[in-house]
């Protein structure tokens, strides 16, 4: 097994620190990695002068709170043993890069194309070898104002035996555009990758700035950007409560968790400007602080809503009706979702804690250190009784932040140049799970490649896992339990 570099989130090293294998021994390498215990975090390839691609492999060692990295050099048609089969983590990495860079994956189980959904997409969809099965379309063009997204069943019956979901129909390009113009504009951009994930996105664009830079911020701004983060957790959990409980037809859950949702994002909006938080993340800080009248409105509100939320959850959580609906729906094993590469609060569901608040810290964290909550179950159930389990969590954590007064230092400080020939990755807890920024520069600073992977990369395969052998009628239910994000897949 070859040298990996060891790095930590958030801190930049030189690109010449990246060792170079084969191709093979990447793969190899990889494999071997993630079976002992490590998560893919990256695997991509950009274009270099020598008309190949430097292929970048990022593996998250959470047990020492490190990411490995090497890298391996490549052109288009060349062929290696795929890592699927060994680790199926890496399946939808290695399905996007060779769509990206035609390097192939040999052996790979289901080379279908990540984002095309041209002829040579449907060239690629599985095919039922099982008599009497039928298929059941839905999208991409749905019946409400959703973004759009194919979901193909294979059943028997009711019984589903396979879904295949195909994104990528909006070709957004956004990553690209993170290489043009000046790198230290581009928080609006990281704010659109996923809409109800600015903050998170927002943060680990500027994280990741920060570490080209090579500058720290002071522990008011650490916090002040954790306050942020927590609050956009906060109030999207209580959208996923509303979803289910309107999915499923509880509607005093629907309008209870609805209207406690808006106190909180009224108070993003007092806080940044924007109820989405957006514009209050930059590179070098935040842009706003908070005096002592909005301190003790957010004391106000959390405690309000703690106690809202604790006769609601027992409404949702001790209703015969609402229990028969999610338990047992939907299930997903801990070794399953280990072996599919699912983060966040769709692993932690299944018990897998996984949370890079803990597991890779950065910011406050790294001082204030949080124990991931998990349920183990795997099903509809345990994925909405997290939302509420990190809901009081995320309520802890502000209040605490809060009862002793924000520290004294600067929120803001204007930063300098990216440092040129350097490599920086960036990892934030967002509300879904994961959230990854990865920049390469170049040797006159300029941003050469800009790669970014949200939760929802990961997760959206897990829905296909989770409604095997159950009902087409659960698809609902399970699908906004899991809530993934077509934004922030088709980049």
């Amino acid at each position: 097994m070859g040298v990996w570099a060891a790095i930590k989130n958030g801190i930049s090293i030189p690109r010449k620190a990246i060792p170079i294998l084969s191709m093979a021994d990447l793969a190899q390498d990889t494999a071997a990695h993630v079976k002992d215990g490590l998560r893919p975090v990256h695997f991509f390839g950009h274009p270099t002068h020598e008309d190949k691609y430097e292929i970048i492999a990022v593996l998250a060692d959470d047990t020492s709170n490190t990411l490995m990295a090497a890298s391996a050099l490549a052109g288009p048609g060349m062929t290696y043993d795929s890592i699927t089969p060994h680790a199926p983590a890496l399946h939808l990495f290695e399905r996007e890069l060779y769509e990206q860079t035609g390097i192939i994956p040999a052996g790979h189980p289901w080379l279908k194309p990540v984002r095309d959904t041209g002829p040579s997409a449907s060239q690629a969809l599985y095919s039922s070898l099982v008599r009497d099965t039928h298929e059941v379309a839905v999208g991409p063009v749905h019946a409400g104002i959703i973004e759009p997204g194919h979901f193909r069943f294979i059943c028997h019956g009711e019984e589903i035996y396979h879904l295949e979901i195909q994104l990528g129909y909006q070709h957004r390009g956004i990553e690209p555009l993170f290489k043009e113009g000046s790198p230290m504009l581009k928080a609006p951009l990281a704010e659109s990758i996923a809409g109800d994930s600015a903050i998170a996105h927002a943060w680990a664009y500027a994280a990741a700035a920060e570490a080209l830079c090579g500058i720290e911020l002071s522990p008011k701004a650490e916090i002040l950007r954790a306050i942020a983060l927590e609050l956009e957790r906060i109030a999207m959990h209580l959208v996923g409560l509303g979803g289910v409980s309107l999915d499923i037809g509880f509607l005093p859950g629907a309008s209870a968790y609805g209207r406690i949702r808006t106190a909180v994002i009224n108070t993003t909006l007092m806080l940044s400007g924007c109820r989405f938080g957006r514009g209050y993340i930059r590179p070098g800080g935040v842009l706003a602080d908070i005096g002592v009248d909005l301190r003790q409105h957010i004391m106000d509100m959390t405690a309000e809503i703690a106690r809202d939320l604790e006769i609601v959850n027992q409404c949702l959580f001790n209703n015969p009706g609402v229990l028969s609906r999610l338990e047992y729906t939907g299930r997903i094993s801990t070794d399953l979702a280990w072996k599919a590469g699912l983060v966040g609060i769709i692993a932690k569901s299944a018990g897998l804690p996984i949370d890079v608040r803990a597991d890779q810290p950065y910011g406050i964290y790294k001082h204030d250190r949080i124990d991931p909550v998990t349920l183990n179950s795997g099903d509809v159930y345990a994925r909405v009784k997290l939302r509420a389990l990190e809901i009081t969590q995320s309520i802890e954590l502000i209040r605490g932040w809060l009862s002793f007064g924000l520290m004294t230092g600067d929120i803001y400080t204007a930063p300098p140049l990216l440092g040129p020939d350097r490599f920086a990755v960036a990892l934030i807890e967002g509300w879904r799970g994961e959230v990854s920024h990865a920049v390469l520069t170049g040797g006159n600073s300029e941003v050469d490649h800009y790669k970014v992977v949200d939760a929802s990369f990961h997760n959206w395969f897990g829905l296909a896992l989770a409604v095997r052998r159950g009902g087409i009628s659960d698809f609902p239910v399970c699908n906004k339990s899991f809530d993934a994000s077509y934004a922030g897949h088709d980049l």
